[in-house]
């Protein structure tokens, strides 16, 4: 009784989630630079970014790695803690460092990858995921324009989300073989330098895409 409670459980997480999500007002969401909203915004959001896409294809191929049972775990954590992260970037809750984090998230699951790290259990492996998807859920959901629905956009960047998991897990498919193992770890390399590349950009906005300085002025004599 308890395995088919636990069953019939787990698919309503993430319904629960975007219900919750559904019912929050559009005036409060938290506009940063006035994406259009609804199913085909957030299917697109997660795919605008490379940091995005590098942490989530890390996920899958991380679980491909470690087989069963974390190849479906942390492809089902990832997003079900991104549907909080969501909520809170939707209402407006505050979350500290969110580009650090995402920057942190491509450095160390990078660095899974790149040394084939197996643990011992997956209790450390699915947290390490789950905060990760909270920060990656929280920057997409400041992305809602007000008078968009947040049912949708929420549904469109959760399918994103598991369309790059699985991507990263067909990817992962080729560790069975000797240079697939390789390919992978050199994989895991480069997602781990995006990371630092990402980790020193959040560290350092003012150099991130900052607009030239303008020539200085030449000075003009008093009184002129």
């Amino acid at each position: 009784m308890r395995i088919l409670a636990r069953k019939t459980l787990r698919p309503a997480w993430p319904v629960a989630a975007l219900a919750w999500l559904a019912t929050c007002p559009a005036a409060h969401a938290h506009l940063q630079r006035g994406e259009v909203g609804g199913f085909a915004s957030g299917f697109k959001h997660p795919w605008s970014g490379l940091d995005h896409i590098a942490a989530m294809v890390a996920v899958g191929l991380w679980g491909a790695q470690l087989g069963a049972p974390a190849i479906w775990l942390l492809p089902v954590t990832f997003p079900l803690v991104m549907s909080v992260g969501g909520f809170m970037g939707l209402v407006g809750i505050p979350l500290p460092g969110v580009e650090i984090g995402i920057g942190m998230s491509a450095l160390l699951l990078g660095i899974m990858v790149a040394g084939e790290v197996k643990p011992k259990n997956l209790v450390w492996p699915a947290l390490l995921v789950g905060v990760f998807g909270l920060y990656h859920g929280h920057a997409h959901g400041t992305e809602l324009p007000p008078g968009e629905s947040g049912l949708l956009y929420s549904i469109g960047f959760v399918v994103a989300t598991g369309t790059l998991h699985a991507c990263g897990i067909a990817i992962g498919g080729i560790h069975r073989w000797a240079f697939g193992r390789n390919a992978l770890r050199i994989c895991g390399g480069v997602i781990t330098l995006l990371g630092v590349y990402f980790l020193w950009e959040a560290l350092h906005p003012e150099t991130a895409g900052a607009p030239a300085a303008p020539p200085a002025a030449q000075a003009r004599p008093p009184g002129t």
